[in-house]
């Protein structure tokens, strides 16, 4: 089964590593990438880039910027093909974010 791990982070955590917990980071989300069964994944772009898009009365609305402010923005995601959820869990136990105040959402994806 696929599942999602949607990584969210706190704002500023990344920059307030110092360079060599940077490197370390990244090479533990590079780690993650070159799995076997990671299927795809991806980082987004500064949540400052976000243009939120809503539709009401027919007329699309756009928003520079997030819906709403939070704690946590969401800045990437992997996909993985995992034996089940606690080989999901385990892996989103790995992505760095998770222990710096952020978090990794696993939600089982639709196949269809």
């Amino acid at each position: 089964m696929k599942y999602a791990l949607l990584i969210y982070t706190k704002p500023g955590a990344w920059e307030a590593l110092s360079e060599p917990e940077q490197q370390a980071a990244s090479g533990e989300y590079m780690a993650l990438s070159n799995d076997p069964r990671c299927a795809e994944g991806a980082q987004l772009q500064p949540i400052e880039t976000a243009t939120t898009v809503r539709v009401q009365d027919g007329r699309t609305l756009t928003t520079d910027g997030p819906f709403a402010d939070t704690k946590e923005v969401f800045g990437g995601y992997y996909v993985f093909d995992a034996k089940n959820i606690d080989d999901a869990i385990e892996l989103a136990g790995r992505v760095p974010a998770a222990r710096q105040d952020g978090c990794v959402e696993v939600r089982p994806v639709v196949e269809m």
